[in-house]
């Protein structure tokens, strides 16, 4: 019933456009704010994620293969990481509060949240997290009251070669 209210409902369409306009917010700030700074480099944070690892009661690192990653393939390629999150960061923001592309701007928010909590940084981020899930989960209809109302329908009929009534049906 309430996954059905959150789909499709116009009062969820409006409550869930004002949790992804603040996300977006908060996203596309994060991203500006290092994209035009002094310069963003993800080199400390990276380090300071290996040498600290989230580590459980018994004192043992939890996550393990994210260390590795973080010191087999993120720090050697720090500057590719620093270019693609403050732009990712960014483009999610827009694509939050555009509400365009909504469902994979904010998968790719949550996998950045996920990112961030795995490297010990909790921050905001199970708030993001929390709220992230539930526009996730809402699909279309979080991007209702935005481009997607457009942009959605236009994908499946030129992508997905539907006629515009079946494009315009299955939103």
């Amino acid at each position: 019933m309430f996954a059905n209210w959150l789909r499709e409902n116009n009062i969820a369409a409006g409550l869930l456009t004002v949790i992804r306009v603040w996300l977006g917010y908060n996203w596309m700030t994060a991203g500006w704010g290092k994209l035009t700074g002094e310069g963003f480099d993800a080199t400390g944070f990276l380090k300071g994620a290996v040498a600290n690892p989230v580590k459980g009661p018994d004192g043992h690192m939890v996550y393990g293969w994210y260390v590795n990653f973080l010191e087999n393939f993120a720090i050697p390629n720090v500057d590719l990481f620093n270019f693609i999150v403050p732009l990712g960061e960014f483009l999610i923001g827009l694509g939050l509060i555009l509400g365009c592309l909504t469902t994979a701007a904010m998968f790719f928010g949550l996998v950045m949240n996920f990112s961030f909590f795995l490297a010990g940084t909790v921050s905001h981020n199970p708030t993001d997290i929390f709220f992230g899930f539930i526009l996730l989960f809402a699909g279309f209809n979080a991007g209702k009251y935005g481009l997607d109302r457009w942009v959605v329908p236009f994908i499946r009929k030129a992508v997905f070669k539907q006629t515009p009534e079946a494009a315009h049906k299955a939103v």
